[in-house]
């Protein structure tokens, strides 16, 4: 395999954690008095920070009120994740490849490092990960590529080695911004058609991970 490392974006890349995403946001709504978001309008704000979130589906960008969600989001969602998170299929089998293969694999994510740590322990992939660097890790997020290029630093290499691995456009800016190698993955709300029309450096669009496992020429 031609690359030195492999990052993933997690959310809708190796992981689906929707329901509790979903009554995350509908319990924070509720209380702050915003009418219940449909289940694809929170779908299609995974990829954002939780505050872009709030801000996307509501139009208030207020500081306080931003604030406010992330902690009524967390109160809910914070638990559940862990409970009813799954991985995507393949990815399991895709870690434990790379493992194998001796290539480092690590996770890149908006979403907190103590939750994603809890979920990867809990899914028994954590083991199988160089490193995990979350949203409460840097100072500022994705599309900014901060969090890969400490990755990648971490790791002793340099952005041209790695393969970073996303299911939205944010993620492909992040890859681009880092000088590194990109792998769109179709797991979420982003289609092939808008990564083709993003116009964003891709190396390949990996309808699953069974299929992207297979184009990296893992056994």
């Amino acid at each position: 395999m031609q690359y030195q490392a492999v990052f993933f974006d997690f959310d809708y890349t190796l992981e689906d954690c929707t329901p509790a995403i979903v009554a995350g946001f509908r319990y924070a709504f509720e209380r702050m008095g915003w009418p219940e978001p449909g289940y694809d309008q929170v779908r299609h704000t995974v990829g954002f920070t939780l505050e872009d979130g709030y801000t996307a589906l509501t139009g208030d960008a207020a500081a306080e009120n931003r604030a406010r969600f992330r902690e009524l989001y967390t109160e809910k969602a914070g638990p559940m994740q862990v409970e009813t998170a799954q991985l995507c299929p393949g990815a399991l089998e895709l870690l434990t490849a790379l493992s194998r293969a001796g290539v480092p694999a690590g996770v890149v994510s908006t979403k907190r490092s103590d939750t994603l740590k809890a979920i990867l322990e809990a899914r028994g992939a954590l083991g199988l990960l160089a490193s995990v660097t979350g949203g409460d890790q840097v100072n500022k997020p994705k599309p900014d590529p901060e969090g890969l290029l400490a990755a990648i630093a971490a790791q002793g290499l340099t952005p041209e080695q790695v393969l970073y691995c996303g299911d939205t456009t944010i993620d492909a800016r992040t890859a681009q911004g880092a000088g590194a190698h990109f792998c769109a993955v179709l797991n979420g709300t982003t289609g092939a058609e808008d990564f083709l029309a993003a116009r964003l450096p891709c190396e390949h669009i990996a309808p699953d991970l069974w299929d992207l496992k297979q184009w990296l020429g893992l056994n």
